[in-house]
């Protein structure tokens, strides 16, 4: 067999093969060392199974079984083979000119479109004493663009007095006044629909969607005391979960919670929010989400869900969509995974968002946490509808329906 018709994973088998850890632990079955962390993996040589990862997902024989058969001499590898083959490289197209000059000019358009996107926003009715109170739209135009500019409030209070000098905002807030807005909870609800109004452009382009969560560190620390009476401290962060669009990777949904909330039962609302602007034709996700309810709330909305399933799942008496979806899983497994694996593009929006504008957050109080998060992701849809533009020729419009998600009455 020449070099190149060799699987890859039976290549690495092979070299796995080479090592002294792997032992018999009764007959027919055997203890294979990772080789990406300091575990093992038990492998059947008779059933050809495995309790790796690689196995549980595909199905196929992994590296590890392999590894097994090189080493019981099941399989021959020729004499002269060279074990490390060079594979192509694969390569994926772009459009250089489309992506220069949506680099080029990002800055400029997020400015105008966030302009365009705080329009949406309705003043609250003036109070009868004290001080005027500054436009809510100036603020939530501030806010966005000091987590655009990854500085601090102080600092990032040149590019907004420049905006101000553009005609972009009515009047540039005082850096202590963005503070005291972002820490009170009426700005939540309306940063959370501006979320979903930035997405609106691109509601053309979107049909395929994925859901995951992910975390932002703190600048706060959780203290307790051990049963030995020892103080430990561990750093303190908020999650963001959030539904995404496989193609433009643009945020659709997004809830935000406390660190330890699980991920599962966000699923149909933040599924629901996002049908009410997007059709939606499949929703993939990890074994996180995996319920009989999730599968049902993905099916309501007309999408089909492509969650994956565990090692003891079984059709059992699931609904119809569980059934036919574990189905396909078992006996179509390529199908199913083809599907499955769009769930990727929600890691790399989160760490597009995280490089891009920080893995951790400024804000001390919890409800300026929350706010500051849903500034990051409304200022990612906003650099994504930038791209579009180039990228796919779009013509931005928000606020193009009649709804009141995001508004202040």
């Amino acid at each position: 067999m020449d070099a190149t018709q060799i699987e890859p994973r039976r290549i690495r088998g092979a070299m796995l093969a080479k090592s002294k850890q792997i032992r018999e632990l009764k007959p027919g079955l055997f203890l294979v060392p990772s080789q990406s962390h300091g575990g093992s993996y038990v492998v059947d040589a008779q059933a050809r199974t495995c309790t790796c990862p690689d196995y549980a997902t595909t199905g196929q024989p992994c590296k590890h079984v392999w590894a097994v058969e090189i080493r019981m001499g099941r399989v021959e590898v020729p004499e002269g083979t060279t074990l490390v083959t060079q594979t192509k490289k694969p390569t994926y197209q772009q459009n250089w000119t489309a992506y220069n000059a949506a680099q080029t000019t990002e800055k400029e358009r997020f400015e105008i479109l966030l302009r365009d996107l705080v329009k949406g926003v309705v003043q609250p009715a003036p109070k009868k004493t004290g001080r005027p109170a500054l436009q809510l739209a100036d603020v939530v135009y501030a806010a966005v663009t000091k987590v655009y500019s990854t500085v601090s409030g102080r600092r990032a209070s040149t590019d907004i007095r420049e905006c101000e000098q553009k005609g972009l905002l009515t009047r540039a807030p005082h850096y202590n006044s963005v503070f005291r807005y972002m820490e009170d909870a009426n700005l939540t609800p309306i940063l959370r629909g501006l979320v979903e109004q930035s997405a609106m452009p691109l509601q053309a382009v979107e049909t395929d969607f994925a859901i995951d969560g992910t975390g932002f560190s703190t600048c706060n620390y959780v203290r307790w005391f051990d049963e030995r009476g020892m103080e430990k401290k561990t750093q303190a962060w908020v999650k963001a979960h959030a539904m995404i669009g496989v193609k433009t990777h643009v945020v659709t949904a997004a809830e935000v919670t406390h660190g330890n909330q699980h991920d599962s039962p966000l699923l149909p609302m933040l599924t629901e929010r996002t049908a009410k602007n997007f059709t939606m034709r499949e929703v993939s996700a990890d074994k996180g989400y995996l319920s009989f309810s999730n599968y049902e709330a993905v099916e309501k909305v007309g999408a089909t869900p492509y969650i994956a399933f565990k090692e003891n799942s079984i059709a059992g008496d699931g609904p119809a969509i569980w059934k036919k979806l574990f189905h396909l899983y078992s006996f179509q497994r390529d199908e199913f995974l083809a599907h499955y694996h769009k769930r990727s593009n929600s890691e790399t929006v989160f760490s597009a968002v995280k490089r891009k504008f920080g893995p951790s957050l400024r804000s001390r109080l919890e409800t300026a946490q929350f706010n500051e998060v849903y500034c990051k992701l409304i200022a990612h849809n906003i650099v994504m509808v930038a791209h579009s533009i180039h990228e796919l020729g779009i013509a931005p419009q928000f606020w193009a329906q009649k709804t009141t998600e995001g508004r202040v009455a």
